[in-house]
């Protein structure tokens, strides 16, 4: 049984995702791969060669999103969002056999799956700037971005936020905890 394109491109999401966090042997997260989402050797193999590619123009795809990202610095862009990026205008440039929409709304579903909804409008306006570039009919929007890349500015700093009142809320439940010892 063929493996789902969408699966197949959440494999390369996740190998892509590995290797822009560190260098796995490509064996080790074979049999990972394969054990955690249950697909066969030869899928991940045609993942590990699609990560491979990706990595070769990854200077020329990193270029073009710079481009495009003009409200919000390439170094700032989170891993997650950007590794979708990268996998995005792959698919946009330099892949024939998926339809730029089909890439740009399947960015946006991994964004949304893996990240947050802020992330998906910004990964959306970045690849659609792109896709728009590359056809010919369009111009890249500043205020767009820049809007989308305040909305998600705004998301990260209510994480953080979050993370900070949780992180004193346990500490406070240790404290009480020694009290009462």
């Amino acid at each position: 049984m063929a493996l789902p394109q969408q699966k197949f491109r959440e494999i390369v999401f996740q190998l892509l995702y590995s290797h822009e966090l560190f260098d796995p042997d490509n064996e080790v997260m074979m049999t990972m791969m394969m054990g955690e989402l249950a697909v066969s050797k030869r899928n991940v193999r045609l993942a590990l060669e699609r990560v491979s590619q990706i990595e070769e123009k990854l200077s020329e795809i990193d270029r073009l999103i710079t481009t495009v990202s003009v409200s919000y610095e390439f170094e700032r862009i989170q891993a997650v969002t950007l590794t979708i990026l990268r996998l995005g205008v792959f698919e946009i440039y330099f892949d024939d056999q998926v339809p730029p929409k089909v890439a740009i709304a399947e960015a946006m579903r991994l964004s949304r799956k893996f990240n947050t909804p802020e992330s998906a409008s910004f990964v959306n306006a970045l690849l659609d700037n792109l896709y728009h570039a590359k056809i010919g009919d369009g111009q890249i929007d500043p205020a767009k971005v820049k809007h989308l890349a305040a909305a998600m500015e705004h998301s990260e700093a209510l994480a953080a936020e979050e993370a900070l009142r949780q992180k004193e809320s346990s500490l406070n439940s240790l404290e009480q905890q020694e009290d009462e010892t």
